[in-house]
């Protein structure tokens, strides 16, 4: 079996499984490239050292995009022999790179405001504050369909990583916005946000992309010199939590991440949470 044969029949059964598209497309990119670099030869010739040699290759790139590659011929390798279609996995003792601890970037809660008062449109301003107050990953908005809203307990339940459901909550305000947004709409699509262009003589649901432009031509307008994404506003919506006492498990369930130091690392960028801890517990 061809490294591009086994990629085939490694996507149907991770699309069954419920895997990320967007991991599956990443995925898919790393394929060709192995198969490239070998070849296309059957996946029962490839060594362990010669996967070694493989990325000691791509020491030009960034840590982050090595440990990709590295995920990738974990799982695919791995795959390949609980499939039977090798005997031993190659890439078993493949490690990835020591990146150190990344510490996530946020907006201070002077920003987000700034960012809120520069939304024009109700879609703008439901986008920003469902973004912000939910906590949601971009991946996990793009799939809201309007029925899916609990507006009685202002909550919705979400397909994380590795379709694990998760209910999540926004304010008042978001609900609001949310409300008049749709309210402006007048058409059948169930998805929560659309494109205000239509497509064959009807708007479609937002793409990941769409999302992120939207968010960055409004810090754009307002002036913000923080580089504003989708992602960050998570990143401040854990921060902000953490800021104002929210327990670390609470974040880590709020948030859907599966381990706690995923979690652990948003205590490193919170001084504010900190010196409120200093003056509690330090007296003297």
């Amino acid at each position: 079996m061809t490294i591009l044969e086994a990629w085939e029949y490694y996507e149907k059964d991770k699309k069954l499984l419920k895997y990320s598209p967007y991991t599956l497309k990443g995925y898919k990119i790393q394929a060709t490239l192995l198969s490239r670099e070998f070849n296309n030869c059957d996946i029962k010739e490839i060594t362990y050292h010669q996967l070694k040699e493989y990325l000691y290759k791509q020491e030009h790139l960034k840590p982050s995009s090595i440990n990709h590659r590295v995920r990738f011929l974990h799982s695919l390798f791995r795959w390949a022999v609980d499939e039977g279609y090798i005997e031993s996995n190659p890439a078993a003792k493949v490690r990835e790179s020591n990146m150190g601890k990344h510490v996530p970037k946020f907006l201070t809660e002077e920003e987000v405001e700034t960012l809120r008062a520069y939304c024009e449109k109700p879609r703008e301003h439901a986008i920003v504050e469902f973004m912000y107050t939910s906590g949601c990953r971009i991946g996990e908005v793009v799939k809201i369909d309007i029925n899916d809203i609990d507006w009685r307990n202002n909550s919705i339940i979400v397909h994380g990583k590795g379709s694990v459901e998760r209910e999540i909550y926004f304010n008042t305000k978001c609900g609001i916005w949310m409300k008049k947004y749709i309210e402006t709409r007048t058409d059948k699509e169930p998805a929560l946000f659309v494109t205000e262009r239509k497509f064959g003589g009807k708007p479609v649901r937002l793409s990941v992309s769409q999302m992120r432009t939207i968010v960055k031509n409004v810090a754009k307008r307002a002036g913000i010199e923080a580089n504003v994404y989708p992602h960050r506003l998570r990143h401040s919506y854990a921060t902000h939590l953490l800021n104002n006492g929210a327990p670390m498990e609470a974040i880590q369930q709020l948030m859907g991440h599966a381990k706690h130091e995923s979690t652990q690392i948003y205590a490193q960028l919170s001084g504010e949470r900190r010196k409120q801890i200093y003056k509690r517990y330090f007296n003297t």
